[in-house]
């Protein structure tokens, strides 16, 4: 880069930026980095709420709620240290996927008496997943650096939604906490503190909704819009073949 010094055995030390992390902390192993240590305390935590899921349902939640905070306190560990990779944005999106998909098994089965919502939560689940797959899929056939680095030609929704981290955080946010509330309210009331926190719980499922509603909305469109890139890789792809076909033929 221009503002960078160069001198004939390279960069000078002062061009460098200062590493922020202590010594002890510093490691070029990817896999000891701070953001996918932290990615992993997701992981174990995360697994330890499946465990109370269908027995303990505050365990479960207090459990599942800090891996879900600790969501996005990698990602600005990731900033904050310089330690960004795709090895910890892969890792992340899947923990992603896989509690929210654990969540929604367990609600698709929660509420027997309504046979109806077994249905959307079979749905729901299914397109969680289909949408950050194709899309993932489609950012890396577009060459794309990120599955973030979305332009505003391709959607003005999933523009703001990625490069906003206001707007990012919201919509998660809330998705979960729609999630976990219908998840509590599938339990029946054994005391007299869960009758009086059941107002809350129900509050929270009602302000939550919209913006559940509305992340289901983004998660169309993403698998939309990956599906049109796809296509549009491939009739480019199959017109590249078509013309050194032609060019060979001749």
């Amino acid at each position: 880069m221009a503002s960078q010094k160069v001198v004939a055995n390279g960069p000078s030390k002062a061009s460098l930026p200062p590493n922020p992390l202590p010594r002890w902390l510093r490691t070029n192993n990817v896999y000891l980095f701070i953001p996918n240590i932290i990615g992993y305390a997701r992981i174990i935590l995360a697994s330890i709420s499946l465990v109370y899921m269908p027995i303990h349902p505050i365990t479960c939640t207090i459990l599942y709620g800090v891996s879900c905070i600790l969501d996005a306190l990698d990602g600005w560990a990731a900033r904050k240290f310089s330690q960004s990779t795709k090895f910890g944005a892969v890792l992340d999106m899947v923990t992603d996927r896989c509690t929210t998909s654990c969540l929604l098994m367990f609600l698709s089965a929660a509420y027997p008496d309504q046979p109806s919502l077994k249905i959307l939560f079979q749905f729901l689940l299914s397109l969680d997943l289909a949408s950050h797959y194709m899309h993932m899929y489609a950012m890396m056939e577009k060459g794309a650096g990120s599955h973030k680095s979305v332009d505003r030609e391709q959607s003005k929704i999933l523009n703001l939604y990625y490069t906003n981290k206001t707007v990012l955080f919201t919509f998660c946010a809330f998705n979960e906490l729609h999630f976990v509330s219908l998840y509590l309210l599938s339990f029946p009331s054994p005391s007299a503190a869960r009758d009086a926190i059941l107002p809350f719980i129900k509050g929270m499922a009602y302000i939550t909704f919209p913006i559940c509603a509305g992340k289901q909305i983004i998660n169309f469109v993403q698998m939309a819009r990956a599906a049109e890139t796809l296509v549009n890789i491939d009739k480019h792809n199959r017109m590249l073949a078509s013309q050194l076909n032609g060019d060979k033929s001749e």
